[in-house]
């Protein structure tokens, strides 16, 4: 039936719920409630012996944001801060609040920066990084990619101009600048 203002179904009382559903009210008893006991504060319960915990050291200047007067007691140390994308993160947090936008345009341009600098290092090694297969730009023919995204609804369809750019562009310059380096070697030697 539609809702209106007159509603002849009368609201069932809570014992008739518990008799017609299992299970429901099964909260209403604050006793029967398992969280009950962890909201009510029992120092001898939880077995803390402190008010505040014991601060992790801080071996080397962490990043924290400006509205915070400390880091919190224990925090994580996975990826230390190096290089020019330490320093662009270092200042996001140092100068912008976390509400303004140039504190995470800073933090997004230091993620860029480390991922060239990533792709940068791999050339340098034996096994460098293979767009070609890690992009996944070989499934786009082999599995119909460009007939899925044709008459489609798929969010990445508006964005799917730039990618080959964003994707394929620092390859591109790195190879033009390997070989500007070569062909400046071979002119050095004749």
């Amino acid at each position: 039936m539609a809702y209106t203002a007159y509603n002849p179904v009368p609201i069932p009382t809570a014992e008739e719920l518990k008799a017609r559903i299992p299970g429901w009210g099964a909260d209403l008893n604050p006793l029967d409630r398992p969280s009950v006991p962890k909201l009510q504060f029992d120092p001898e319960r939880t077995g803390a012996h402190w008010d505040f915990p014991d601060r992790q050291e801080e071996t080397y200047p962490r990043e924290r944001s400006i509205e915070h007067k400390m880091l919190t007691p224990v925090f994580g140390t996975a990826v230390p801060l190096k290089g020019v994308s330490g320093a662009m993160r270092r200042l996001a947090y140092k100068r912008y609040s976390e509400a303004r936008a140039a504190h995470w345009l800073i933090l997004l341009a230091a993620d860029r920066v480390d991922a060239f600098g990533a792709h940068v290092t791999s050339l340098a090694t034996v096994r460098p990084d293979n767009p070609v297969t890690e992009t996944g730009v070989l499934s786009e023919f082999r599995v119909g990619g460009l007939s899925s995204r044709a008459r489609s609804r798929r969010a990445d369809v508006n964005h799917q101009w730039i990618d080959p750019i964003l994707v394929g562009a620092p390859w591109i310059l790195a190879g033009g600048a390997v070989f500007a380096g070569v062909r400046a070697l071979v002119r050095r030697r004749r």
